[in-house]
């Protein structure tokens, strides 16, 4: 299997930059350390299921405080998870009960349609309660690090981009094959052992899929990476759920203003969202921050989502700068991008990166 990986998917092995953005991310994929969502699995929640919401939430949030504390001594080597317990009730457990919770209320995302889709509801995704997947592969043509990363494409998205490469998955949320966690869960098994670097969570956009993806992670028996590959528009209790469970998150950071982000996208409050989320990720595990450049939009978008990872989230951060625009889907609407990037628009977003000290840098 590995003497058919990309020739930068071996080099990125010894990679100083990469491991040192992504240090335990590596050592997960190298079989020295558990994925978080199985330490997870081993930090006892002590409340009964059936207590009210506002309860199952304080005791995540003394769960969280453990798990950090046992994270930290797993990673210094003081404790190894195979002396640890299996509590009755483990904090996935109680993460999986709060999201089902929510799929009756739905806020998954920032756009909070509180639809019960649980019963059969729909809201601005169009997602359902039984997630659909387009797709399932093998994927050669992501990061170096995750190369090769098995990756599940879940068909709906909480995004209307108009130029979307992907809009036959995200545009249309009723095809696909509806899958359980269970099915998932016995997928991701195999991946890994076919050699796998990971499992990577993506669309469409994961993030409607929250209950689905967090119980298909309890019910795996494979120590895998797990990546959430996603535009970040997620809900704060979105962010609560997820923190714990994921090794990387793949994050798309699209647009450097709220202008942009309505036009193209359909979405209000992109900065203030985003931003956050980036924040509360960074925090919680390790990242690789996706910006497409976009044609017209190198001074606009570009030149500020650069400043804002360099300034807030340091030179270090991974972060992948892609030259990969087409017109796809319906970007003949909009003449501003209606075209390829040009090269000189591309070498400006590489000369800003180089401008605002960013020093890891991929293309």
């Amino acid at each position: 299997m590995w003497r058919l990986l990309r020739p930068d998917a071996v080099e990125v092995l010894k990679d100083e930059r990469a491991r040192s953005a992504l240090r335990r991310y590596f050592a997960v994929m190298e079989k020295k350390l558990p994925a978080r969502f199985q330490v997870c699995k081993h930090v006892a929640a002590n409340v009964p299921l059936s207590s009210n919401t506002k309860e199952l939430w304080r005791t995540h949030s003394e769960g969280m405080k453990e798990f950090r504390d046992i994270l930290s001594k797993l990673d210094s080597k003081k404790l190894r998870l195979e002396n640890l317990a299996t509590p009755e009730i483990s904090l996935l457990d109680l993460k999986v009960e709060l999201a089902r919770r929510i799929l009756k209320s739905c806020r998954f995302c920032e756009r909070g349609c509180q639809v019960n889709r649980a019963a059969g509801g729909k809201g601005f995704c169009g997602v359902g309660a039984v997630s659909r997947i387009s797709s399932e592969f093998m994927h050669h043509g992501e990061e170096p690090e995750l190369v090769p990363s098995y990756t599940l494409f879940f068909s709906g998205c909480t995004f209307k981009c108009q130029y979307c490469q992907n809009w036959d998955i995200s545009q249309f949320p009723d095809e696909g094959v509806p899958v359980s966690p269970a099915s998932i869960a016995r997928l991701i098994e195999n991946a890994a052992g076919d050699g796998a670097r990971n499992v990577n969570f993506v669309g469409g956009e994961p993030t409607p899929n929250l209950h689905t993806i967090l119980e298909a992670l309890k019910l795996c028996r494979a120590n895998i990476p797990s990546v959430w590959n996603s535009n970040m528009y997620l809900s704060v209790e979105s962010m609560e759920l997820l923190s714990g469970t994921q090794d990387i998150y793949l994050s798309d950071f699209k647009y450097g203003n709220d202008k942009c982000a309505e036009r193209y996208s359909k979405v209000s409050r992109y900065l203030e969202i985003v931003v956050r989320n980036h924040r509360l990720a960074f925090r919680d595990a390790e990242l690789i921050i996706r910006h497409l450049v976009l044609p017209n939009h190198v001074e606009c978008c570009t030149r500020p989502v650069l400043e804002w990872i360099a300034e807030n989230l340091g030179p270090m951060t991974r972060v992948n700068i892609m030259d990969q625009y087409r017109a796809c889907y319906l970007a003949d609407q909009f003449e501003e991008i209606n075209r390829r990037l040009t090269q000189e628009e591309f070498s400006k977003a590489l000369k800003i990166a180089e401008e605002v000290g960013l020093k890891n840098v991929i293309t």
